[in-house]
């Protein structure tokens, strides 16, 4: 394909678009699902500091009092009471708790911690002094300051827990923000992704009808005979092929007829090829239409088959100006015209086509099949209600290559069967009886004359034809490059 500058992609412009739409799209939800996720992990944490702090609270406050009262009063030694094993925990409670909490909270728990050793001290001097053997009156005495300081620390504990309530409250409410805040930025992101998909699809079909319109207008004039009339200044990449190629069709159609002029001793076969090279402009401002349609409906993958397979169409059609061409580049013209078709017809239309392996260097007469499918389409499948289905089917023998165009199409009748049979029995393979366009069968008869012009062979065409749809096969030698005339030219495949 050729690339000139400032030309625009289709392709390039469609993953722009998506790539750009999913961005602007995901940002915001990725921004607000990590903020909650983060807001939700300190919230746990607060609450379960706050958790850890309410189990801390009945220890300092009663339960350390009531087990070195038992202590005081010689129920209980100390090393059986617990005391030291509430205490480790307790200040291990309140380290940890420490190490996770800033700001008022974290004084609070200081101080708690701070006040947890002079609360230790006091269970120590209960120990030394029931070792010691010191009255219980005053062992009470230094219970009660247990409890005193025990209730403190409470006091301090309920400090912590009301900050970090507080602290959650704060949390919540940024959250809250948070999250509106990015569901307006959403709202605004679609707003703009919309203003941005409409802006990239006005440019991307103002592009196409722009190109779509150059092209039609230069196939019109050349079907009017002015072969020198070029495609200029399309600005789309995929569109610059089929642009290219019709500039060659017209470059190509003007020479066959320069050529056919110079050349009245090959008549027959000249004028045969100019008959195969020309274009059915019907044909191409149909496709050409379908293809705006499709533009027009924002469906760019589909503009880029119809248009691949477009040029594929032609390229195959012009060959350079070669007769012979590999079996692959013949099934490949069928199917992109097929394919085209189908676009164009939907439901009523499905096709298959063979494509055997081993066949590149394989050669065969052009545009013998693209007469037979076309003739099954228009005289067969669009004629039945419901349409139907078109085969294109190549088996090998012996050196030979056996093609069938199948329809399940409307068929013929009898009589009209053997109309056609009659029509191409008759008489000798001539120019005059291939160039009749106004006469019935005007494409078989093509196909059939050819096929014995150039083959040397006394059949051409076989049809048969029922209410189940109609057949043609036609059988043609294997031929190599280098078995073809040299006065015939060939394609380089």
């Amino acid at each position: 394909m050729r690339k000139t500058g400032g030309q625009t992609s289709l392709l390039r412009l469609i993953r722009q678009f998506t790539t750009s739409t999913t961005v602007l799209l995901t940002l915001p939800v990725l921004i607000g699902l990590v903020t909650v996720v983060i807001y939700s992990s300190r919230t746990s944490a607060i609450l379960r500091r706050m958790n850890a702090a309410a189990e801390l609270k009945p220890v300092v406050e009663t339960s350390l009092a009531e087990d070195l009262f038992s202590v005081a009063a010689g129920r209980v030694s100390y090393e059986k009471s617990g005391v030291e094993t509430r205490l480790e925990r307790t200040n291990a409670a309140l380290d940890a708790l420490l190490a996770e909490t800033d700001g008022n909270g974290h004084l609070q728990l200081t101080v708690a911690r701070r006040t947890m050793d002079t609360l230790a001290q006091y269970a120590h001097r209960i120990r030394d002094g029931m070792a010691g053997g010191e009255p219980i009156s005053e062992m009470e005495t230094v219970v009660d300051e247990v409890r005193n300081v025990g209730r403190l620390i409470a006091d301090m504990i309920d400090s912590f827990v009301a900050e970090e309530i507080r602290n959650a409250g704060i949390a919540g409410s940024r959250l809250e923000k948070i999250v509106w805040g990015a569901a307006a930025m959403e709202g605004i992101l679609l707003i703009a992704a919309w203003w941005y998909s409409r802006a990239a699809f006005l440019k991307l079909t103002g592009e196409i009808s722009t190109a779509l319109q150059r092209m039609e207008g230069t196939v019109r004039r050349i079907a009017e005979g002015h072969f020198r009339d070029r495609v200029r200044n399309i600005h789309v990449e995929e569109m610059q092929e089929l642009a290219d190629q019709i500039n060659l069709m017209a470059v190509r159609l003007e020479a066959l007829l320069e050529q056919t002029k110079r050349n009245q001793d090959h008549l027959a076969k000249a004028e045969l090829r100019t008959l195969q090279a020309q274009i059915n402009p019907h044909f191409l401002y149909n496709t050409l239409d379908t293809i705006v349609w499709q533009a027009e409906g924002g469906n760019g993958p589909a503009v880029v088959q119809l248009t691949r397979s477009l040029s594929d169409f032609f390229r195959i059609s012009l060959s350079s100006g070669a007769d012979w061409i590999p079996v692959t580049q013949e099934l490949q013209h069928v199917s992109a015209y097929l394919s085209i078709q189908k676009t164009r017809y939907r439901d009523i239309l499905d096709y298959e086509v063979d494509h055997p392996e081993g066949l590149d260097s394989t050669y065969m007469l052009k545009l013998l099949l693209h007469p037979l499918v076309e003739n099954a389409l228009y005289h067969g499948i669009k004629a039945k209600r419901g349409g139907g289905r078109i085969s294109v089917r190549l088996r090998q023998e012996t050196g030979l290559l056996i093609f069938t165009v199948a329809d399940t199409g409307k068929g013929m009748s009898p009589e009209q069967l053997s109309a056609v049979q009659a029509m191409l029995s008759s008489g000798q393979p001539t120019v005059q009886a291939a160039l009749e366009p106004g006469r019935s069968g005007f494409g078989l008869r093509n196909v059939h004359m050819r096929i014995r012009l150039y083959y040397g062979k006394e059949k051409g065409l076989r049809i048969q034809s029922g209410p189940a749809g109609t057949e043609v096969s036609f059988t043609i030698p294997i031929r190599t490059r280098e078995e073809i005339n040299h006065d015939e030219r060939v394609s380089r495949g």
